[in-house]
């Protein structure tokens, strides 16, 4: 039979999860439209999603596998490649061990593949050496949400943003990053809901918001200490829901006294008032709703905790149009998380240390599983690295994407083998590449940011027979001895229902009715849930988090008077691998460098008048460790006194930090000085 011409799929460009449909003739994707009825996006999609299609027919894609033989890597025959894998895999654990191999999937990885990359990891080779993507794909929130919450998710849902009378946007760019969640915050705006934007960045959204409080780097802490400071003094804590529903709210108050509002505001570089304004807008609300970007965790933990107990604090937990929503900006950071790609968590997110939790998976998997959690892979691979011997990287390039990931390190690998659809900058370094299929060749699932399971359609044949990457792995476990029996990708999520709890009713059938469903999906609830706790708020379930107010940030030594902040998730899309693939895309996400072709750092545009520095002037940055020559963009979204450098930049990057990847993480200022050349 046939397949049809018209697919009703997700888009799996970034982690909003918009229904789209595919149009496909004579073998080939031809084009996308949006689902007018998809709950996500509701007839809208970015330009991404428009062009989503354009990748799977590019002329550069991987058809056949790749193994290197005398230095260059030369075509081979699947069989030649599986067993090539196996055999090498084999050798490393036999002479170095188990703790010596390591693996890690990106958020284009569906549910199946980062689900059997991790069981091949816990039960063939004996390692909890897994981890879902390096550098800009961190973890802090799952740590968080999972202490404070019980729950490591969003807790509501992308169309309750048209019920909320308060949204919270933090940290994040939604025009660049999540468009469509943009666009959903501006119509309820202007519907009636007040807007509250934070962060050092001004952006297209915050310039529609009521109270913009563009703060210095590094006070996210104080922000949020000082808002709940305001809450409590107000009396508009949401007594009934904490006493109902908290632990160590008691604590949390005892902490919270230090906060001191103008203290924190001068700290901050806003005024007193601008806080103590958002803070009664927010806790008056009826229903309010924060949205914060997965690259706050660059921040530290802590600045996740104050989102979180701000929240509780006013019991927005639970209730339509509230809720606490960290925003995967990719496509599927969420699913990637529950099918347990972390070191120190199995899939459901029970840690590897729980013995009970251990045999049952044991039971299931027909394997005795590692207790030890696994080693850091981003430091394991830096530059004082070296425990780690044998790589696997599914769909992710550490190069491309920003990681602590030291190239130098990756040669000296005795083994390295990647999935990609296309070459990249760590080809180089592989041993075996085992090209992936395209979207719209393969039936798969990806969890979108709001918990949405959703299957994606094969709307055509893979391209020159290449093999979906989930059968890629049960090939290369079954050759190292594994008797795994897969035939679909419909019986691993079959066997995923067994392993993580929330997904036990998330069958194929299942999902493929009414736009999938939202986690937890289990037998007894398998419609899903659009908002967590809203059927049974848990009693005493939800914990406050007693953070001590953080010492004053360091202030800028007259010698190099400005502060810099790391883009690490902003302007990366034209690094994108797909969109690089995307003849359409590159040239949308490339203009930008048509005016800054060498890339640019941004300096606030007061801070370059005063300097006498032009728009695209060649600049030098100078720090206590090194130096490097760039252009300057200047812009009023960067704050005064601050100079943003996108992650793409590495090499400026490494030169003013001298390869020390710990300053500038948010946590430990770097001070830069700016020259004109």
């Amino acid at each position: 039979m046939p397949l049809s011409a018209h697919k009703l799929t997700t888009c799996t460009f970034c982690g909003v999860g918009c229904g789209i449909y595919l149009e496909s003739a004579g073998g080939a994707i031809t084009g996308a439209y949006p689902s007018m009825s998809h709950p996500a996006n509701q007839g809208r999609i970015c330009v991404r999603g428009w062009h989503v299609h354009e990748v799977a027919s590019s002329p550069d894609r991987l058809r056949k596998p790749l193994i290197r033989r005398n230095g260059a890597l030369e075509p081979a025959s699947w069989k030649d490649a599986y067993d090539f894998v196996a055999e090498r895999l084999t050798a490393v654990k036999g002479k170095h061990g188990p703790e010596a191999i390591g693996f890690v999937t990106s958020p284009r990885c569906s549910n199946e593949e980062a689900y059997l990359l991790q069981r091949l990891a816990r039960s063939v080779i004996g390692t909890n050496n897994v981890v879902h993507g390096l550098g800009l794909y961190r973890q802090t929130s799952i740590h968080v949400l999972r202490d404070m919450l019980g729950i490591p998710a969003a807790t509501s849902s992308i169309s309750e943003l048209a019920k909320s009378d308060v949204i919270v946007v933090d940290g994040i760019d939604l025009g660049k990053q999540l468009p469509t969640i943009g666009g959903w915050v501006i119509r309820a705006k202007l519907a009636g809901a007040k807007l509250i934007a934070t962060g050092n960045r001004g952006h297209r959204v915050a310039e529609h918001a009521d109270h913009f409080l563009q703060i210095r780097p590094n006070t996210d802490v104080l922000l949020y200490g000082a808002m709940a400071k305001v809450v409590v003094d107000r009396g508009l804590m949401n007594v009934p829901f904490v006493q109902a529903h908290c632990r160590d709210y008691e604590k949390f108050l005892l902490a919270i006294q230090d906060f001191d509002v103008l203290w924190a505001a001068a700290e901050c570089g806003v005024s007193p008032e601008a806080i103590e304004e958002a803070a009664l807008t927010y806790a008056r609300a009826k229903s309010a709703m924060i949205l914060y970007s997965t690259g706050v965790e660059a921040r530290g933990a802590e600045a996740v905790q104050a989102i979180v107990n701000l929240a509780l604090l006013t019991g927005n937990v639970g209730k339509a149009g509230a809720g606490i929503m960290p925003l995967a900006e990719h496509n599927n950071l969420q699913g990637g998380c529950d099918m347990g790609m972390l070191p120190d968590f199995f899939p459901g997110y029970v840690p590897v240390e729980n013995d009970a939790e251990r045999r049952r998976l044991g039971a299931l998997w027909h394997a005795e599983l590692p207790a030890k959690p696994g080693v850091d892979l981003g430091a394991a691979l830096g530059v004082n690295g070296g425990a780690i011997r044998a790589l696997w990287l599914d769909q992710h390039d550490p190069l491309r994407r920003g990681a602590e990931v030291d190239a130098e390190m990756l040669a000296k690998l005795d083994f390295l083998v990647t999935q990609q659809m296309f070459t990249t900058e760590v080809s180089q370094y592989a041993h075996v590449m085992l090209p992936v299929v395209a979207f719209g060749e393969e039936q798969v699932t990806y969890t979108s940011t709001e918990r949405r399971i959703q299957l994606t359609a094969r709307a055509v044949e893979p391209a020159g027979g290449v093999v979906p990457a989930w059968l890629q792995i049960v090939r290369v476990a079954q050759r190292m001895g594994a008797a795994w029996e897969y035939e679909s990708s419909a019986e691993v999520m079959a066997e995923i229902g067994q392993a993580v709890p929330a997904y036990a009713a998330a069958s194929y059938e299942n999902l493929s009715r009414e736009y999938g469903r939202q986690w937890p999906c289990t037998i007894d609830r398998p419609l899903g849930a659009q908002i967590l706790f809203e059927s049974a708020l848990p009693a005493k379930g939800f914990r406050f988090a007693a953070i001590e107010r953080p010492a004053a940030p360091p202030r800028p030594p007259a010698e190099y008077p400005f502060v810099v902040v790391l883009g690490r998730s902003l302007y990366y899309w034209h690094r994108d691998v797909l969109v690089q693939h995307s003849e359409t895309l590159k040239r949308e996400y490339g203009m930008l460098l048509l005016d800054y072709p060498e890339g640019f750092v941004e300096i606030n545009t007061e801070d370059a008048a005063r300097m006498k520095i032009r728009d695209g002037a060649r600049i030098r940055l100078v720090t206590a460790h090194g130096s490097g020559e760039t252009l300057a963009r200047l812009t009023g979204e960067v704050k005064s006194g601050s100079v943003f450098i996108p992650f793409f930049l590495q090499e400026m990057t490494r030169a003013l930090t001298s390869g020390n990847h710990v300053e500038g993480d948010g946590q430990h200022p770097l001070f830069v000085r700016v020259e004109t050349v």
